[in-house]
Order: C-alpha cells, then structure tokens, then sequence
C-alpha cells in the first residue's frame, strides 16, 4: 500500500477518535448551573472553545457572559436564549439544560472536571498541528524552506503548550473587552500610571502607561547617547520590582522576568554596568580594578541582591531571527518571561532568501520581533541604529526618518523612543581653553561654552517619536555616565517644555 495512502487511513482514524469526554463536559456545566461560583474557584483557565461538543461549548459561553453581567445563572434563565437553537434540539432542546443539574454529581471535583476538559482540547489541538506537520512535511515543492518549516512546528508545538488551543480562531470581542478591563483595572491599582510592565522611571511610565503586552518598542540613538544603559536599566527596573513584589506576595504585579538577548555586549560587561549602576562605584573603576575595601563592600552587597534577580541574559553572538524566537519561547516556557530586551535590531540576521537585500532583511526582522511580541504576549524593546544623517544636522535630535535601512522598522514599531544627549555634542565643541596671551574673544566663546555645558550636563531626553497608545512628545531625564544610570529629574530640575 503506498506511503500516502497510510497517511490518510491514519488522519481519518484520528479523525473518529479525538481525545474528549462529553460526560465530564456535561457533569462540568451541571455543576455550574448549580452553583455559579465554580467558576470563580477554577485554577484552570477554562474558555468555550475547549469543549468538544458544541452545544456545550455555546451554554458555556452564555454562561460566561451572563455571569460578566452579574446575572444569576440556572437552566431557567438560560433557556430564552437557547430556544431557538437547532443542535441543542438534538440534544432534547431546551430540557437539556435542566437535565444537566440532574444528579449533581460534577459538584464533587468540578476542578478536576475543568481540567480534564482542558487536557483532552490540548490533546486535540495537538492531533491538528500533527495533521500539518505531516502535511507540510510531505510537501517536497521548490518554494518549501525545511528550516521555515521547523520555526512554523515549533511555534505551533508552544502555543499547544501554553494553552492556546484555538490559536487560529477569531477571538469573541467579549473577551477581548474583559482583557481590555483588566489592564485598566492593573493602571487604576496602580495609581492610575501604569497598565503594563514598569519601566521603573515614573516620569516614562505617565507619559506611555508602562510597557504594554504586544508591543515592539524600537529604543534608538546614535552610538554614545545610552541607548544599552537606558535599555539594562529597564530591564533592571522591571526584574527587580518582580523580584520584590513576590516577596511581598503581590501577585498583580507590574514587574516582568526579563529576557536580555545581548548580541554586542557580553554577559559579564552588561552584568558590570548593573554592579555600578546599583552599588554606585564607576564602572571603568570596577572593569580596572580600582576599589578600596569599602567599595568592595558595598559591590559584595549590591551582587548579594541581584542573586535572585530574574534577569535572563543571552549573549550569543550572530543570532538569527529565528534562533532568537525559539530561545524566546524556551524561556516564557520555563521562566514566564513578561519582557524581552534585543540589543541591538541590526546584529539579528534574517533567513538566507533575504540575505541579498539588506533592506528586505531588516524588515523580516522587524516583522518578526513584531511577531514574537504577538505570540509570546509580552512586550520587546529592540534596540536600533540610527543614520549619519542625524551628525549632519544642527539639530541633533533624531527623527523617524533617521532609522536605518528599512520603513518597516517604523511601521512594525507600536512605540518608537529616542535617546538623545546634548551635553555629549556640546562636549564635542570644547573651544581651546584660555590662556593669558589669548585675546578676550577666545575667552569669552570658553566661557559661554562651559556655562551651556552646565546646563545640559547629566541631562538627556527620551523622545516618544510615535505611540499606537497616545500622544507623542518628550520626557527629560538625568543620566549619571559614571555608572551608566538613567533616572527621573527632581522636581526642581523639570522645565516647563517636559512634556512638549
């Protein structure tokens, strides 16, 4: 018998055999029409779609949006909704739903009910992507890409493990209402700031409402503006308060598990500038060695706290995009990341089809960090480049059309953030310093270039040069270069164009 022959008895055998228990499905809704509280208990996150059999997964979903309402739900409020419904007739209509409460018996386990509905549609979604598996994998046609192929299994194989099993299906907009409620519901606990994961810097978080589930923030600058230290002390930010509300045992955090994919620095040198940035000694100082025994200390007691800091960092040099979302989806797996960090966007490389075209490359990237914020549900922050164009200008400060080589890294981007320092393109002018022989004029151009230094010395701005969420616009920080650390302004320190 051919090969493919098999393959189809096999699929069809599958096909009469799908894992599901519609007695525990009954006994389940039956438990809850007695007492609505039992959804309330549930550990497992139970959703219509996980059940097999369709008419229950219809009563389920009234259930769940009459309960929304804070409705009382039993089989007689449920039954004007239900009267008009041609396949619950073959169930023996509407009586149905009375005949569910009959025994009573789901009330004994009814967690236990929910997971094993749960279980049994994981299992079935799984027999589906092994149906594609199989189909694409005897698909021999020139434009198939085998190593496409294993990023497109993989990512299907993760999302059956974190639950999604209906990934492909369109999503009820109630649903989407009561995410959209619990994430005002986190900006409101929080003092009506934050809706997302923290960026630790008060000033940013009122300005952008935290970092939001979804989003690919691009953090650009030219080289020396401290685009990788404003990136760490995010990371840092958001660690850390994770770290402390788990201690404190708040669960409704707004601190994340980072993912740090380092491709230009070092585990050990982005570890370095943490150690300084937290125990305040420079961090040339610490790389050269020269600390007394009381910076020793003080570093010794800094290290001890970042022991338990659930920062993960990747330093894999050459990373391509799609090794960079396999690592992703290991760590959210094993970890339960809730933010990942790419320093920077132009060091990942695209697939070989896109290799000849830079631009075309770039894009590939940008969808794909796109992609993998969708999928993985937690925001990124990448890193980019910006053009020389930006040195050419008398202005320095960056704009949109400043990003390189690609448009899409724009488009792709729900924020884009600009890092941009004055005091280093002041610090450039540095006239010849005065002496006595100098005329009054060499004097005088020194003078005024060190009263601007003064002004513009240890302060930076983040540009918000566009937001899917609000209002563009621009926040004044301070950074300490000594130990690579940004920070809010005090309150003195705020001019009146902070928010222009």
């Amino acid at each position: 018998m051919p090969d493919h022959d098999l393959l189809v008895r096999a699929d069809e055998s599958a096909a009469r055999a799908l894992p599901a228990n519609i007695e525990a499905e009954a006994a389940f809704l039956g438990a809850v029409l007695i007492d609505n509280r039992v959804i309330e208990e549930l550990v497992t996150p139970l959703l219509p779609q996980h059940f097999f059999e369709p008419s229950h997964a219809r009563i389920y979903e009234r259930v769940l949006q009459l309960l929304d309402r804070k409705a009382v739900v039993t089989p007689v409020t449920l039954k004007p909704y239900f009267e008009a419904d041609e396949t619950l007739k073959a169930l023996g209509g509407t009586a149905y739903l009375a005949r569910l409460t009959a025994d009573g018996q789901g009330l004994l386990a009814p967690r236990a009910l929910a997971e094993q509905i749960y279980d049994l549609a994981m299992l079935r979604e799984l027999v589906r992507v092994g149906r594609e598996l199989v189909a694409n994998a005897i698909d021999t046609s020139e434009a198939v890409e085998p190593l496409e192929q294993v990023a497109l299994a993989e990512a299907a194989l993760y999302q059956v493990a974190e639950g999604a099993a209906t990934s492909s299906e369109a999503q009820k907009f109630s649903l989407a209402t009561r995410t959209a409620l619990g994430m005002i519901e986190a900006a409101l606990l929080s003092g009506g700031h934050i809706s997302g994961k923290t960026t630790g810097l008060t000033s940013v978080n009122e300005r952008i409402g935290g970092l939001h589930d979804s989003d690919l923030i691009i953090l650009a600058g030219r080289p020396g503006m401290g685009k990788t230290s404003l990136a760490t002390n995010i990371a840092f930010n958001a660690a850390d308060r994770y770290r402390r509300d788990m201690a404190d045992g708040i669960e409704k955090t707004v601190g994340a598990p980072v993912a740090f994919f380092s491709l230009e620095m070092s585990a050990d040198q982005l570890a370095t500038r943490i150690l300084a940035e937290q125990s305040g000694i420079s961090s040339e100082n610490l790389r050269m060695g020269k600390i007394s025994r009381e910076d020793f200390q003080q570093l010794s007691y800094a290290s001890q706290r970042l022991a338990e800091l659930p920062l993960y960092i990747d330093d894999t040099p050459a990373l391509s995009i799609a090794a960079l979302r396999t690592r992703a989806r290991r760590l959210k797996r094993k970890h339960g990341i809730g933010l990942i960090v790419v320093d920077y966007l132009q060091l990942l490389q695209g697939s070989g089809r896109s290799s000849d075209n830079r631009v075309n490359e770039i894009s590939e990237i940008s969808r794909g960090l796109k992609t993998l914020a969708k999928e993985l549900a937690v925001p990124v922050i990448a890193l980019s480049q910006l053009s020389r164009a930006v040195e050419s200008r008398e202005d320095k400060r960056p704009m949109l059309s400043d990003l390189r080589e690609s448009g899409s890294i724009e488009q792709d981007a729900d924020m884009v953030w600009f890092v941009f320092r004055e005091d280093y393109y002041v610090k450039a002018t540095e006239p010849k310093f005065p002496t006595e022989s100098d005329p009054p004029d060499v004097r005088d151009k020194w003078e005024k270039w060190r009263e601007k230094m003064e002004q513009v010395t240890g302060l930076s701005e983040l540009l918000i040069a566009k937001q899917r969420h609000g209002a563009t616009g621009k926040v004044r920080l301070r950074f300490e270069a000594r130990i690579t650390r940004f920070s809010d302004l005090a309150e003195d320190d705020l001019r009146d164009d902070h928010y222009e």
